[in-house]
């Protein structure tokens, strides 16, 4: 397979060194659309009641455009089970933000933004996680025995049917790493979700090591964002050259005005619970 590769990269070379042409590619635009953020995450031992949703506008890829924000739009989010509001107050800057928010589980909430005239609105449900109970070190889990994982060790309930999102980043490192994942073979059983990272030297990306900080958060999520976050997570590993290109990933925000304008990004309603580990010598 190696070999393969090798034979088909010298092919690909040869082809693209051959042309002298300057070819020019009229790449098709897209519409702007409406960019929703709106992760309303309430961690465990916290009132939650400070909440922030983000909005932009879409642009296209080889833009160079970086003041996208959105303001003056209208924000607001309402718990169905009690019909109260909570307005999310213009910052100016593409934020809108509450400090009364009351977050309850398993109760469900309504959003509406109105924009240039559109409304839209998207619904879900508080979900709850589960504590952690243990995060330790190892080296036999991971796809690699010599390098070093962390573990994740928590009890799923027995309630079947719930969905995870786990976020990990090393302290130093401008980005996090995301992973999803479900009960559906595991359910109400003590479960030991590890993390390691491979070394990229291309990349510059080293293994943990001792030392090493990580800060770990696990969100308890809706079967509806798990599928969303899962395909969004797939698409973010890059497109290589045999692969498909990544296609529109539809929320759950709708347009109620102009349904073909819909948004990008998603509502959600999610308890965390976040923690941290210090790698040390084993």
């Amino acid at each position: 397979m190696k070999t393969l590769k090798k034979i088909t990269w010298m092919v690909i070379v040869i082809i693209f060194a051959s042309c002298s042409d300057v070819v020019d590619v009229e790449v098709q635009e897209g519409p702007k659309r409406l960019v929703v953020e709106a992760s309303l995450d309430w961690e465990k031992g916290t009132e939650g009641n400070v909440q922030t949703i983000r909005l932009r506008e879409s642009t296209p890829f080889f833009s160079t455009i970086s003041n996208t924000e959105v303001a003056g739009a209208s924000v607001m989010v309402t718990n169905v089970d009690n019909g109260i509001s909570y307005i999310f107050e213009d910052q100016g800057n593409g934020e809108y933000l509450t400090t009364n928010f009351e977050p309850v589980l398993e109760q469900t909430y309504s959003l509406r933004i109105e924009y240039n005239g559109e409304v839209y609105t998207a619904t879900e449900t508080m979900t709850p996680v589960t504590d952690i109970t243990n995060v330790l070190q190892g080296r036999k889990e991971g796809f690699d025995d010599e390098l070093l994982e962390v573990h994740v060790v928590f009890t799923d309930p027995e309630e079947e049917g719930n969905n995870y999102l786990f976020k990990f980043q090393r302290e130093g490192d401008l980005l996090p790493d995301l992973e999803e994942g479900k009960d559906e073979f595991l359910n109400g059983n003590e479960i030991d979700w590890w993390y390691e990272i491979e070394e990229d030297k291309d990349a510059h990306i080293e293994p943990f090591k001792p030392g090493d900080v990580v800060n770990i958060e696990m969100y308890g999520i809706s079967r509806a964002y798990y599928d969303y976050i899962k395909i969004l997570i797939s698409q973010l590993g890059g497109v290589g050259l045999f692969e498909s290109t990544p296609v529109d990933v539809k929320g759950n925000c709708v347009n109620t005005t102009n349904p073909e304008n819909y948004a990008f990004g998603y509502f959600r309603l999610t308890q965390v619970v976040k923690t941290s580990y210090a790698f040390v010598e084993d």
